[in-house]
């Protein structure tokens, strides 16, 4: 499969760049309008989508998508791209230089590439975890093409821990580690990636929010934990992800879980979604 993982590689570097040269001169020039879930969506948003499946299309015909901004529904093919066209419009529309363009590969619903473009950060991370699928390829994970690895850092206040806006309610009680709220959450979990940060809280995330960070941060060393019942992964064919959030946890190493998640846990009891707290209760015979 080594040909395979450099066209994948090579499609994500190509797809990304063009479409950021699109992106960039709109940045804080365009209005935003609030979709039924509270995300906000522009025209940038809409434009990117459609220029990525149809690259997709075009490149891997026998993939199939799930997007943000069009297709919801997952697919049966054993490949399957899951993408956000723009993550954090909320920053792209105000000024703020922290948004990306995230491209997540699964195979048979469970991912196994990721790549995530900043633009104005001038940094693209990438990362390859292949779990329990039988696949073979590149391993690791990178930032413009350096390996990175997560922190062996105890907690501290000199260390760095991310929230997104529905969990600040994590500042009633004291905390290990210094808080940041950066608006994105596939930067905020790259971060944990690359070492700047031990771990992130995201509340409601959908799917395209962390499909392409999920194997990054694996492959650095960390360690992604549903806050729900059930597992995230492998997604079901034929259910509509569109409005379904996944709260989770990310943390540098597995021996942090026991620090942070029971001060995060009622996040996950909050905003779990309700169809999977009652398959999980009444689960099949």
């Amino acid at each position: 499969m080594e040909q395979f993982w450099r066209d994948i590689f090579d499609f994500c570097t190509e797809i990304t760049t063009q479409v950021s040269d699109y992106l960039v001169p709109q940045f804080g020039r365009l209005q935003a309008v609030r979709k039924p879930d509270g995300t906000l969506v522009t025209q940038a948003d809409q434009w990117s989508d459609r220029r990525i499946r149809e690259a997709i299309a075009h490149r891997f015909p026998d993939h199939g998508i799930l997007s943000e901004e069009t297709l919801h529904i997952f697919p049966a093919t054993d490949w399957c791209w899951v993408i956000d066209p723009i993550d954090g419009t909320t920053n792209f529309t105000r000024g703020i230089p922290v948004w990306g363009i995230s491209l997540g590969l699964l195979y048979r619903g469970v991912p196994v590439f990721g790549f995530i473009h900043f633009p104005q950060l001038r940094q693209t991370f990438h990362g390859y975890w292949y779990g329990e699928s039988g696949l073979t390829g590149p391993t690791g994970a990178y930032l413009n093409q350096q390996p990175i690895q997560t922190s062996d850092d105890e907690p501290s206040q000199n260390h760095l821990f991310n929230l997104c806006a529905r969990s600040t309610d994590i500042l009633k009680a004291p905390f290990p580690c210094k808080i940041r709220m950066i608006g994105v959450a596939s930067y905020n979990i790259s971060l944990v990636a690359c070492g700047a940060a031990l771990g992130g809280v995201e509340a409601t995330p959908k799917i395209w929010d962390i499909a392409g960070v999920w194997p990054l941060v694996q492959a650095a060393g960390g360690g992604f934990i549903s806050l729900e019942p059930e597992p995230v992964f492998p997604l079901q064919v034929g259910v509509d992800y569109g409005d379904r959030p996944f709260p989770c946890l990310t943390v540098s190493r597995g021996e942090l879980v026991e620090v942070f998640r029971p001060l995060v846990q009622f996040i996950g009891d909050r905003y779990a979604s309700a169809d999977r707290v009652v398959a999980a209760q009444n689960p099949k015979s």
